[in-house]
């Protein structure tokens, strides 16, 4: 995909709310090179906890740091490679934590949907790539499956916005309560 493709695809202002995951970058980063388009625009391994967001003029920063701030860092493992129809993603376990990271926005900001509400439920994933046939993804699941498991450990969720040519981290909200709420 080229640049000029990617000012169609994301309109500049549009926001997202995710968890980069550097330690997997070894492991998926040339199959994301190949395979997710985003990686040409700066997306890192991540996990979404909300996309789209807000418009970035109509993000509330305090809020977020609030709202994030009620939530503990915690220990994650993507120790095996899933599929669905054209996608291929590494599966976060636990699962549970992003699940309750984006229940948390969608709960204060109603009119933010995973994925514009395409999807009933909120799957937590690490996309590694998308619409590609078959065999291609076999060999890159299998590849990756090799250098697997992945631990990281998650400790914010990082506010993206896209400014026209690229996605640029915005902010970093730090997860620092002792627990989780439930």
């Amino acid at each position: 995909m080229s640049r000029a493709q990617g000012m169609d695809r994301y309109p500049a202002g549009l926001t997202a709310l995710v968890v980069p995951i550097p330690e997997a970058e070894p492991v998926v980063g040339r199959w994301r090179t190949a395979l997710d388009p985003s990686a040409a625009y700066g997306v890192p391994a991540h996990v979404t906890v909300m996309y789209p967001f807000l418009p970035l003029g109509a993000v509330d920063r305090a809020a977020l740091a609030e709202l994030f701030a009620g939530y503990a860092p915690f220990e994650v493992v993507f120790a095996r490679c899933g599929r669905l129809p054209g996608l291929l993603y590494l599966e976060p376990a636990p699962g549970e934590p992003f699940v309750r990271l984006t229940h948390a926005v969608t709960g204060r900001w109603p009119e933010a949907r995973p994925y514009g509400g395409k999807y009933e439920t909120a799957m937590p994933h690490l996309s590694v790539g998308y619409d590609s046939d078959g065999s291609t993804f076999d060999e890159a699941g299998t590849t990756i499956e090799q250098e697997l498991p992945v631990t990281a450990r998650v400790a914010a969720v990082q506010l993206v916005a896209y400014d026209g040519g690229a996605w640029q981290v915005v902010e970093d909200f730090p997860l620092t309560a002792a627990g989780s709420p439930t």
